[in-house]
Parts: C-alpha cells; structure tokens; sequence
C-alpha cells in the first residue's frame, strides 16, 4: 500500500537550466562548500527565496501587523545564525545570500572547528555517524546549524575518532592546526 502521505519536493529548479553564468557560480559553490549535487544548491536557495518572500511580504503589511511579523522573521533568522544581533530591519534579511545559508551547513562548521581535514572528510565523517549536536548524532550534512549548537559541534560518543590518540585526529590536526580542546587547554594554563 505504501506511505500515505504525500511527498513533496523541497526545492524549486531553475527557469533557465543551461544558463552559463548560473552553472558555473553553482560549479564553484559545489567545490567550495563540498556539495554532493545541484539539488542541494536548490534547496538552500528555495529556502532562502521564501525567507526574502517572507521578508517582502512584511513590508506590504499595516504598521501594527508589520511591527510583531518583522520580530519573528528577525528572531528566527539570528537564531539560525545568519543574521547577527545588531542586525534588525528587513532589509538585512533581503540582502542575505547563498553563501550566509552555506556557512551554517553542519559540514561547513565541522570543517571550521577543526574536526576534518577537508570538505570532503567533514561530509563523509557527518554520514557515517562520527559527528554529533550535544550528544545526538547527525548523518545530514546539510543540517542547519542553529547559534545555540555551534559550540556543540562535537564527534559521536561511540565513534573511534573521540579518542585522543587516534591517528587521523593526528593528521586533522597536522593539516587544520591544534585541536580547539588543546587551545582551550593551553589558554588555560
């Protein structure tokens, strides 16, 4: 019989599919942020085109109604981590890009904290389960991650790469520099 419900596409393709100029920023942003297709570039842009419509949408709106959605679009948008606390009008959230949704995929910050040597390796580290938010395991890559999990950003509890003397923590921390843990540790003392 099969799942009842109805699945729905998370993304919209493009009008103009063998646009150069377009293919080749996609090209670009699928090396730079280690992306596995387009489709993923689309998902990311559909969400940030509904946040722009949102955005829009505010503006056409009375004052008094204008005032309470502008606080949740803005509210929602600083705790996703695009927006930073002194950012507050619409117009911060029209200006945003493809690249500020790009830089809170988990991939990117397991790479920015140091817990992968490359983009490549932080994408297959979060699929074969050796990342984890706060202790939960995340096998997307393309998990947005929040202002409150950033400094959560850990390896899995189980996974081989949480012990010290691992060797390829070594060769991570040959590439990428020392560890944030032995930085903190060396501040300290």
């Amino acid at each position: 019989m099969g799942d009842p419900r109805r699945l729905h596409k998370k993304y919209k393709t493009p009008t103009k599919l063998w646009d150069k100029n377009r293919l080749e920023e996609e090209l670009k942003l699928v090396g730079e942020y280690g992306l596995r297709n387009k489709r993923e570039i689309w998902r990311h842009r559909t969400f940030l085109s509904k946040m722009r419509q949102q955005g829009r949408e505010i503006q056409a709106k009375t004052e008094d109604q204008r005032v309470e959605a502008r606080e949740k679009l803005v509210k929602r948008a600083q705790r996703l981590g695009v927006l930073e606390a002194g950012q507050q009008s619409i117009d911060d959230i029209l200006n945003l890009s493809l690249k500020d949704i790009c830089n809170r995929r988990l991939q990117t910050f397991v790479l920015k904290k140091g817990l992968a040597k490359s983009i490549e390796q932080a994408r297959q580290m979060i699929t074969h389960k050796h990342i984890a938010i706060d202790g939960q395991i995340v096998s997307s890559p393309s998990h947005l991650v929040l202002k409150s999990e950033e400094s959560l950003v850990s390896y899995a509890a189980d996974s081989p790469f949480n012990k010290a003397d691992h060797p390829m923590r070594k060769l991570i921390a040959e590439a990428t520099g020392p560890e944030p843990a032995k930085v903190e540790e060396d501040a300290k003392q």
